[in-house]
This record gives C-alpha cells, sequence and structure tokens, in this order.
C-alpha cells in the first residue's frame, strides 16, 4: 500500500509542477500540497 501511496503522490506532485508551468499557479500549489499529504513521507490521509 505504500508503495501506491508514493506512485500516487509523486504523480500529483509532477503533474502539480506541470500545471505550475502552464500557468495555473492555484490548482499547481492544490496537487502538490495534496501529493505531500498523500506520500508515506508526509502525513498519510489513509492511515
Amino acid at each position: 500500500m505504500e508503495f501506491v501511496l508514493w506512485i500516487l503522490a509523486v504523480i500529483l506532485v509532477v503533474s502539480g509542477i506541470v500545471t505550475l508551468f502552464r500557468g495555473s499557479v492555484m490548482w499547481g500549489v492544490i496537487l502538490i500540497i495534496v501529493g505531500l499529504l498523500v506520500g508515506p513521507g508526509g502525513v498519510s490521509i489513509f492511515t
């Protein structure tokens, strides 16, 4: 389960960075924060 959360967090953070470069600052920041919260290194919302 931790591996799946890690992959999901990486996808969210990368998509947040891409969204930032496309010009949507608010959505990019939200995606990065959610990615950091979901990841096993952060505060996981599933535990």
